[in-house]
């Protein structure tokens, strides 16, 4: 299977004792959200328009601001759904 060249391993604290052994085993597999599942995305049409109106009053060409919303995974588990539904101007500073 293919593992994209920007995943890493993932990595634990070093502790005393450990509960498992850290040998790795098996062939690597990809742990990106959209492997195993086929992904959906729902948008607010309210959070879209007022992050619209956020930039067409911005003076500036490039701004930042946060979309929020919620991931939750489909009923059949065959999907998952991305749902946006706030929108975040975030701080100047």
């Amino acid at each position: 299977r293919f593992a994209p060249r920007r995943m890493v391993p993932f990595s634990f604290p070093l502790s005393k004792c450990a509960l498992w052994d850290p040998v790795p085993m098996g062939d690597v597999i990809g742990a990106h959200v959209t492997y195993y599942r086929n992904p959906r995305l729902s948008l607010v049409e309210k959070t879209l328009r007022l992050a619209y109106r956020h930039a067409e009053q911005n003076e500036k060409k490039s701004f930042s601001c946060f979309l929020l919303g919620t991931l939750a995974a489909d009923e059949d588990g065959e999907g998952i759904t991305l749902t946006i539904d706030r929108f975040d101007p975030g701080r100047e500073v």
